[in-house]
């Protein structure tokens, strides 16, 4: 018998070392040094890690990240490629620190216990840091975590919003709230595709006011409203286009259906809920990366990734008909439900 390539195997072995090297230059501002441009070893050391520690262990760290493709060395001067100063730097507006800073000190740090999740069924907040309520509680209860987090998910945001937006046509719709909009991003994509839309961005008092420091340099920024409140809790802003962006895969059905019977309740007739979430096929064999996103949210939520089926599911249970789903080609897939006519 033929002995099967070991590739695979010898892949996902290496794999978490790779995100682990990249998830640790980030972390000691790696690429955030080099966006001042080339520097050699002595001086990166000196600025990152004092001037009295050992360079060879930076060293074999930059020399690694070069490997992955994320820096360049020439005449032993290292400088950031494209993808790291586009992507691992903060001043870029497609910045994705946030999310990889949150990655290694929550993420990684749950995701050693997946065995017990998918024992237990149940997150791992308690276990890995002692937590008693919502990860999100804990973690981002100091404001630079909070602001750094957010930074994060408008990089992802920017590299979704706009095809979400675009999977159907929404120009008949008025006016949206994006619940649970964060920087805003869902709803600055929808105004600048659509010129007679009206928005709001609707979240937590704690995390709605950075959504204005993004709405404003929007060229639709007189069309966009950023509201505090909570969707579980307040009255929801008026609206014919409601809108979740990676929400739903958050909480488990009782959740899910309580909200979704909020926001039936307050549309209008012809009104419509858009949803952005990764969809699972429907035999729930692929894509690889919502199967990633699905154990993440087991050790880190009450939530799941799920097919555009299951999804329908819940929504026509809420009351919503004509449910169509779209794969777009980005991080996220959309889908629209619609609230018929009487």
């Amino acid at each position: 018998m033929k002995v099967p390539d070991p590739a695979p195997v010898l892949e996902l072995i290496d794999a978490f070392r790779r995100s682990k090297t990249m998830f640790a230059a980030v972390s000691l501002g790696v690429f955030q040094a080099l966006h001042e441009g080339p520097a050699e070893l002595s001086s990166l050391a000196a600025r990152l890690l004092g001037a009295t520690n050992d360079a060879g262990p930076l060293e074999r760290l930059l020399d690694a990240c070069v490997g992955l493709g994320l820096l360049v060395k020439r005449d032993g001067a290292y400088a950031n490629q494209p993808v790291a100063e586009t992507y691992l730097c903060d001043h870029s507006s497609l910045s994705l620190t946030g999310y990889v800073l949150y990655s290694n000190e929550a993420l990684f740090p749950l995701w050693t216990h997946l065995e017990d999740a998918v024992r237990e069924g149940t997150h791992r907040w308690t276990q890995t840091f002692g937590w008693q309520g919502s990860l999100f509680d804990h973690f981002f209860k100091t404001d630079e975590r909070r602001r750094s987090f957010l930074r994060g998910m408008h990089g992802f945001g920017q590299l979704s919003s706009a095809a979400v937006v675009a999977a159907f046509d929404l120009s008949r719709f008025r006016r949206m709230a994006d619940l649970g909009g964060a920087t805003g991003h869902l709803a600055i994509a929808a105004c600048e595709r659509y010129p007679r839309l009206r928005a709001i961005a609707f979240d937590l008092p704690a995390v709605i006011g950075m959504a204005q420091d993004y709405v404003s340099v929007s060229a639709a920024h007189d069309r966009i409203e950023t509201v505090a409140g909570d969707f579980f809790r307040d009255a929801l802003p008026r609206a014919d286009l409601y809108s979740l962006g990676r929400i739903l895969h958050d909480w488990p059905e009782d959740r899910i259906r309580l909200l979704l019977s909020k926001i039936y309740a307050a549309l209008p007739p012809g009104g419509a809920l858009l949803i952005a979430e990764k969809l699972l096929d429907e035999d729930k064999s692929g894509p690889t990366p919502v199967h990633m996103q699905s154990l993440n949210m087991l050790v880190c939520t009450e939530g799941k990734e799920r097919t555009l089926t299951e999804y329908a599911a819940l929504l026509r249970e809420a009351g919503f008909a004509g449910v169509v789903g779209r794969r777009t080609g980005a991080v996220l897939d959309a889908i629209l439900a619609v609230k018929e006519d009487p």
